[in-house]
């Protein structure tokens, strides 16, 4: 509201620097403005525009990880997520927002910088209380809204020319449908909104009290606060302290219960459910029965925002709230007890959800751990940075596995076992956990030797302490690593061992089904077959009867390689789908790139080659985000060399070469509906065929050459290289097997190639 001007400023801004900085006091509306921008400029950034939201990230060696998991960006290897980062953003022309970035400034700062030396057509819109101080930064110092002279009248109607008074009105309203402005109560409502400093958070938490508070008695009120604050203060109070002022006396008119509460719900991170609210919040002085009640009024009162998730209600503190309601909790001298509810209510939901992930329920708790992951990550900063609860810290660390290995969240997975292995170096049957767990997540980023370190100190360990539990675990993880070093007779028996102790001690859980599913791939090898369709046909009915899917998919993924040896491709096709449609669920990369390859390997018997040679470049691409080393082993790499021997002599060099690079071109969604044939109109006749070898990036140029623009105008227009835009010409001339730009401009004129993006800021939410 109010700031037509400001974005005009900053949208100029953006046109001729790389890095613009949105500073001021908080609550003055930085966000706002930032989103607001970059949803006028969304069809400037062909690639998007991406909201980072980093007010509940407190470690700042989860920067890189952070960004990555807005922007979608998978990566399981054990790569430096900087790198990663800036292999993504190398060639894509985006805009990224950093949003609150104070807390975090150095990091912001050397990241910020490293990646615009890195991506060209990378364009970056932060917000913080101060700049980031490298080089290129362009700052827009966002004011209050405008306020009208105290000097001079306000003529009938004239509060309608200020914002303030604009977004007073709008709210109290909201509120309070009988409120209206009228030619009596303006110039009260001008007076209440320069007290205010014209702050629009500040302004909205006045504004709800008009269903209480009689308009005078608020104004009267506001004054006498202020006018006690500003008391020493040589012209009023500076800004930072009217938005302190602002919301001290919106708290002081709260309830002694939601004072309460408000100071309590400042350990959350990014939301909060009842539940969650019950069991950390209640207690001295907040009985669990009456916390509904004082939610419900803290939202009327504008502190907390209340946002519905299918059927439940999720509240937050916005960021200035939440770190005035922590200085109260401080205050209060009971911050550690709420600190440790919260990491209890968390911890508990972790084993909770470790236990039911072998069940019915697997696809809910991935919605739901996605959901909780500030307040897990939160749970584990206050565990790893406070001395006596590192024990805690260490036993979640591990209880998450499912998540870190699961569901692709290998990096930080490995972050936080680190850090809590580090951290207690003598946590007993935890730290055995945390050992194998970290060195299951290590051999997944293709990390051998960290991982073989892990798992042999966790065998040797568990072996002089008599747990039994995690010995087996270490066990079934050695034979993984043998398994992809290409010692499967080793492998095997390993498995065939860890299985027997897994019996022994009636551990049944998706890591048990593993360990005869791992035993299966090594009997195919073998050349065992038989074997293994009876291993993969044993974990398939144990899924079955217990609504197990992470690893039932992996069952019949290995059943798809049994078929396909033994030449029923229909079936092998079917069982392939079936994995990849379940890994999708999960957003398990790894899974999925398996099943894709051998469907790639499927497609190849059938003599379908360009599909083949299409999942080979889809699998190529997913292959370097995925940290085992799969295809470095003799086992797993033959077939996949023979598929891509007899694909390139089936098709030759050039067509081979064309549709594999497209395949490596298309995003995972993509490469995922193409593989499951869920593609619209993929082969509706000739013009279509080449159509789908361009990337958007090139039907981008392409359309561009149609205009009549030089290489110098496109890179221009594009915010690229010269050489990169004439990289891209020479790449769309190959593939259509033309000799001019005339052509080019022929063939776009012909089948109406356009490129357009839906509208909107991207902004990652769990599925």
């Amino acid at each position: 509201m109010g700031r037509k001007k400001d974005v005009a400023e900053v949208k100029r801004l953006l046109s001729k620097a790389r890095l613009v900085t949105l500073t001021g006091v908080g609550g003055v509306g930085k966000t706002r403005l930032a989103l607001h921008t970059a949803a006028d400029l969304r069809r400037a950034f062909p690639d998007g525009a991406w909201l980072v939201e980093l007010a509940d990230l407190s470690d700042a060696a989860l920067l890189a990880h952070t960004v990555l998991e807005a922007l979608g960006v998978r990566d399981d290897t054990g790569r430096d997520q900087a790198d990663v980062l800036a292999d993504h953003l190398r060639e894509r022309r985006i805009l990224v927002i950093l949003d609150n970035c104070e807390h975090l400034i150095d990091a912001c700062a050397a990241t910020a910088d490293r990646l615009l030396k890195a991506s060209p057509g990378l364009r970056f819109l932060t917000t913080s209380r101060e700049r980031l101080g490298i080089q290129g930064e362009h700052l827009w110092q966002v004011a209050p809204l405008p306020l009208p002279d105290p000097l001079q009248a306000l003529p009938p109607d004239g509060w309608r020319g200020y914002p303030a008074m604009t977004l007073f009105a709008e709210r109290a309203a909201a509120i309070e449908p009988a409120f209206a402005v009228t030619a009596g109560n303006q110039d009260l409502i001008a007076r209440m909104c320069r007290t205010l400093a014209g702050i629009p958070l500040a302004i909205e938490l006045a504004a709800v009290r008009v269903r209480v508070l009689p308009l005078d008695e608020l104004a009267t009120r506001l004054d006498d606060s202020f006018h006690l604050l500003a008391k020493g203060e040589r012209g009023g109070l500076p800004r930072h302290q009217t938005l302190l002022a602002a919301v001290e006396w919106s708290h002081d008119l709260c309830g002694a219960a939601e004072r309460i509460l408000w100071a309590r719900a400042s350990v959350f991170g990014g939301g909060f459910g009842l539940d969650a609210a019950e069991s950390v919040c209640a207690g001295d002085g907040l009985p669990a029965r009456s916390v509904l009640g004082q939610l419900a009024g803290l939202v009327d009162k504008s502190v907390l925002l209340c946002e519905r998730d299918g059927d439940r209600a999720r509240y937050r503190l916005l960021e200035p709230l939440r770190q005035f309601g922590r200085r109260k909790l401080h205050g209060m001298g009971d911050e550690d007890a709420v600190l440790r509810r919260h990491r209890d209510y968390y911890l508990a939901l972790a084993e909770r959800s470790e236990r039911e992930w072998f069940g019915p329920k697997q696809a809910e708790i991935f919605v739901r751990t996605k959901l909780e992951h500030s307040n897990l990550r939160a749970a584990l900063d206050y565990c790893l940075a406070t001395p006596s609860e590192g024990r805690a810290g260490l036993k979640l660390a591990a209880t998450l596995w499912f998540y870190w290995a699961g569901c692709g969240v290998l990096g930080e997975g490995r972050h936080w076992l680190d850090h809590a292995l580090e951290t207690v170096p003598d946590g007993g049957e935890d730290r055995l956990k945390a050992l194998w767990v970290n060195g299951y997540v290590s051999t997944l980023q293709g990390d051998v030797p960290r991982a073989m370190t892990l798992l042999g100190e966790c065998r040797t360990e568990s072996g002089r302490a008599g747990d039994e539990a995690a010995l087996a675990y270490a066990i079934h993880r050695l034979g993984c690593n043998a398994l992809v070093g290409d010692d499967v007779g080793y492998a095997k028996d390993l498995f065939e061992d860890a299985r027997i102790r897994y019996r022994r001690l009636g551990e049944m859980n998706g890591n048990v089904m593993l360990a005869g599913i791992e035993m299966a791939i090594a009997a195919i090898f073998l050349g065992e077959l038989e074997e293994a369709a009876a291993l993969c046909e044993e974990a398939r009915a144990v899924g079955a009867a217990h609504g197990e899917e992470w690893a039932y998919a992996y069952a019949i993924y290995v059943l798809a390689l049994v078929a396909l040896n033994r030449g029923e491709l229909d079936l092998a096709t079917g069982y392939a789908r079936n994995c990849l449609r379940i890994k999708r669920t999960f957003n398990d990369l790894l899974g999925m790139v398996l099943s894709i390859e051998v469907l790639a390997w499927i497609e190849s018997s059938l003599r379908h080659w360009e599909r083949a040679a299409t999942l080979l470049g889809c699998a190529r691409r997913i292959w370097r985000s995925v940290g085992y080393p799969m295809f470095g082993s003799k086992y797993f790499g033959a077939p996949h060399g023979d598929c891509e021997a007899r694909t390139r002599e089936a098709l030759g060099d050039r067509r081979y070469a064309e549709l594999s690079r497209h395949g490596s071109e298309l995003s995972l969604e993509e490469a995922v509906a193409f593989a499951l044939d869920e593609t619209e109109g993929a082969e509706s006749g000739p013009a279509a065929e080449v159509e789908t070898v361009l990337t958007e990036r090139e039907h981008e140029v392409a359309v561009l050459i149609t205009d009549g623009l030089s290489n110098r105008e496109i890179a221009d227009r594009l915010v690229i290289s010269r050489r990169t835009a004439e990289g891209h010409v020479q790449r769309i001339l190959r593939k259509l097997n033309f000799d001019s730009r005339a052509q080019i401009a022929a063939w776009v004129t012909q089948t109406a190639v356009r490129t357009e993006r839906n509208g909107g800021i991207r902004r990652r939410r769990p599925e």
